[in-house]
């Protein structure tokens, strides 16, 4: 019991860190964030080895990466079906492909949710603008708060636009939570 409790973080925390460099990989990239920042070379290093060879077979549609999301979904399909078989537990190919896809939709959330609570950090305690990770925030966030501060404006010097985005996506998380959770 004890090694299969090991064995299940180890294969939840490595595929969900390494999904997650991916997904953020593709978000940075469809927001047309700079890719000679640290950060993005850092995603650029780890994601290649595996998304060069895959982009060969799955090639872009327009803008979008798809063989960055592909990779997500397989990776996520091999945990869950990994983590599955551990615990003994057997779910049908529908529910299971609905689980994998609601699953890196709350990975999505989850990181525009990081995003806007790092960015808020940083704003309080210093300048952020000569920051490396500051300007990939601020690429990465932009589409989601330009939109809400048409409609919420500043108060003082206060954008509250950022904890209405985080509000928003906590009802998108409630709204996936009807979907199983694996």
């Amino acid at each position: 019991m004890v090694l299969q409790n090991i064995a299940v973080f180890l294969i939840s925390t490595l595929f969900s860190l390494y999904i997650g460099a991916v997904l953020l990989r593709f978000l940075l990239a469809l927001v047309r964030a700079d890719f000679y920042n640290p950060l993005s070379q850092f995603l650029v290093k780890i994601t290649n080895p595996v998304l060069v060879p895959l982009r060969r077979f799955v090639p872009p549609m327009g803008k979008i990466d798809t063989a960055s999301l592909v990779l997500a979904f397989t990776l996520k399909l091999i945990a869950v079906i990994l983590l599955m078989s551990l615990q003994g537990i057997d779910a049908g190919l529908g529910s299971l492909l609905l689980a994998v896809l609601a699953d890196l939709l709350r990975t999505v959330v989850w990181i525009f949710m990081i995003a806007l609570i790092i960015q808020a950090i940083m704003s309080w305690v210093g300048n952020s603008y000569g920051n490396p990770m500051g300007s990939l925030l601020d690429s990465l966030t932009a589409p989601l708060l330009d939109p809400i501060r048409k409609f919420v404006p500043l108060i003082g010097m206060v954008d509250l636009s950022p904890l209405v985005a985080i509000l928003l996506l906590q009802v998108v998380l409630i709204a996936l939570s009807g979907f199983p959770n694996i």
